[in-house]
């Protein structure tokens, strides 16, 4: 494993955000998304982190294989999915014994180096007529929007905070999302977006139900291109 990647894998899973708060209702709903398109059959899940989109996923398959960089999620993740195959390694050095029917990548595109490469890589993972099921956090969200207007980030494409906290390298804008999949040879069969977002975490966990959090989860499908979080299915 290449030691300095790893390393920054580590630091990151030491104080992770990703299962506390709105960010497990927005994985929630991603996996609502993702079964819509997902087929029968084995699923590899990519950076599964804490675990929160493996808890639904072992509920669509028996045949579950997770990897993941970080030695701490790993060992967190064989302790809480005994029955799933959890593989430590870095993307870019696994060496998958099979195809997949289904690849997840929730929240992973923004971190790798080369998210066209790791998508060749997936595509040579995948089963004939499997999927690939994508998600990332979307630049042209109407709160980064919104806070470029108010001076809070440079352009819609910076790194804020948090971004910075998960160890995110970009903010994909939808244009740019899709570009990947296409230098990668995938055909994009469905794209879209969830969870219209006017503010930030902290603020919407501060003031807002639940009943208000999943209203505006549906609403983002409605208005994908400012969406918080889109999402391609490729195949």
């Amino acid at each position: 494993m290449n030691d300095t990647e790893a390393d920054r894998i580590e630091k990151i899973s030491e104080n992770s955000l990703y299962s506390i708060g709105v960010m497990e209702k927005s994985i929630s709903y991603c996996f609502k998304v993702f079964k819509r398109s997902m087929v029968e059959g084995s699923v590899l899940e990519l950076g599964p982190a804490e675990g929160v989109m493996t808890e639904y996923l072992q509920t669509a398959t028996t045949d579950l294989t997770l990897v993941e960089g970080s030695q701490i999620f790993c060992g967190s993740l064989k302790k809480k999915f005994p029955n799933v195959d959890v593989v430590n390694c870095l993307f870019e050095e696994f060496q998958p014994t099979k195809q997949y029917n289904n690849i997840v990548l929730g929240h992973v595109l923004e971190h790798v180096v080369d998210p066209a490469d790791l998508l060749r890589r997936v595509k040579k993972w995948l089963a004939p007529d499997g999927r690939v099921l994508t998600a990332v956090p979307n630049a042209l969200s109407v709160h980064r929007q919104a806070a470029v207007r108010m001076g809070i980030l440079q352009t819609e494409t910076a790194l804020n905070s948090l971004d910075i906290h998960h160890g995110h390298r970009r903010v994909f804008t939808p244009d740019e999302f899709r570009d990947i999949f296409r230098q990668a040879g995938l055909e994009i069969m469905l794209s879209g977006g969830y969870w219209f977002k006017p503010l930030s975490h902290s603020q919407i966990e501060a003031n807002w139900n639940d009943t208000m959090i999943d209203a505006f989860m549906a609403l983002g499908e409605k208005y994908p291109e400012i969406a918080g979080e889109i999402y391609i299915i490729a195949k």
